[in-house]
């Protein structure tokens, strides 16, 4: 996701850019030293690591078998490899204008990285780190979520109020663009790829969009959540949705009814995005203007333990498949902070 105030989907995240350089000043200087804080080093368990990556890093994404996370860049106009034995960069790969969201296909050969300037979605062989295709899809698309069976990836295009279809084995849009609400934000794709859910930034009351993955339809539209809803994420059961609104809280859909369950979770300030562990025990919340994540007792709905600070502008997050580490982009340091979890 990305802080360009000059979109509509982008106007409630404006403002932060003044503050972060202040909040960042000591994961910059780590980043920016080069300073790593070595896995097997004596620390807190919530300590993070910092790896310097390119410029406003927002969307994050593992592969399956854990050993690499891509970090799209939107002001370098690349996507950075880390190694996550190394916790180091080993490759790069330049995808044109503003790359925001990012996805790694379940068999890992593939990244789709999505490009809010130029409406397109960028295609990563990642055997080679190089673009093997473009696809042209909606106005400003902002993330991406590839299905389980890795056929199909979903495009949330906050310009057109839609969502795009690729075809994954073709890298063509395939049938007619999905109308959503207005300014669609982010999308996630429940573990049997039976439905897509699309939260959608603008209008109210704000609801998030419910597609049947099988027909392409928008099946509900009227799942309302809080203010300026953001991040989502599913369970690994399959039956409950989390999602996070710039109320401060973050929203529990009942999957199964569609229908939020629940009163809203109190978390950090201005709550972007949202991640479950792969034992569907935790979520991980990260926190923009709190610096932080707040990590939720799914169990109980309750946040747990004080939030990991992570020095400034916690904007993605991706929880690895091992579930021992989750990586955070700070999109004013030019940084990704590791946590051990």
């Amino acid at each position: 996701m990305s802080t360009l105030a000059s979109h509509r989907w982008y106007s409630v995240l404006a403002g932060r850019l003044g503050r972060c350089a202040v909040r960042c000043a000591v994961a910059v200087l780590l980043a920016l030293a080069g300073v790593l804080v070595a896995p097997s080093a004596a620390r807190a368990v919530t300590d993070p690591v910092f790896v310097r990556v390119g410029s406003q890093p927002e969307g994050v994404a593992v592969t399956p078998d854990g050993r690499h996370v891509y970090v799209a860049e939107s002001k370098s106009f690349r996507v950075s490899v880390i190694d996550t034995t190394s916790n180091k960069v080993v490759a790069r790969a330049h995808v044109g204008g503003n790359p925001v969201g990012v996805a790694v296909t379940p068999d890992g050969r593939r990244a789709f990285v999505t490009d809010s300037q130029s409406d397109v979605v960028s295609v990563i062989d990642t055997t080679t780190n190089e673009v093997v295709g473009r696809v042209h899809v909606g106005s400003t698309p902002g993330d991406v979520a590839v299905t389980p069976d890795g056929r199909r990836a979903y495009v949330t295009n906050a310009g057109s109020d839609d969502v795009s279809v690729i075809d994954t084995t073709t890298n063509q849009v395939v049938g007619s663009p999905l109308h959503v609400g207005s300014g669609p934000f982010a999308v996630a794709v429940t573990p049997d790829g039976h439905r897509a859910y699309v939260t959608n930034s603008t209008g109210w009351p704000v609801p998030v969009s419910v597609i049947d993955t099988s027909t392409d339809q928008v099946v509900g539209l009227h799942v309302s959540v809080g203010n300026f809803p953001a991040g989502v994420a599913v369970t690994p059961d399959g039956h409950h949705v989390y999602v996070t609104d710039q109320l401060g809280t973050v929203s529990v859909i009942d999957a199964r009814t569609d229908k939020v369950t629940g009163d809203p979770i109190p978390v950090g300030s201005q709550p972007n995005d949202v991640a479950v562990t792969p034992d569907g025990r935790r979520a991980y919340v990260t926190n923009f203007a709190s610096d932080s994540v707040s990590v939720i007792d799914t169990s109980t709905d309750t946040v747990i333990g004080t939030p990991i600070a992570v020095g400034g502008s916690a904007n993605g997050i991706v929880v690895a498949p091992d579930g021992h580490h989750a990586y955070v982009t700070l999109h004013c340091c030019g940084a990704v902070a590791v946590i051990e979890i």
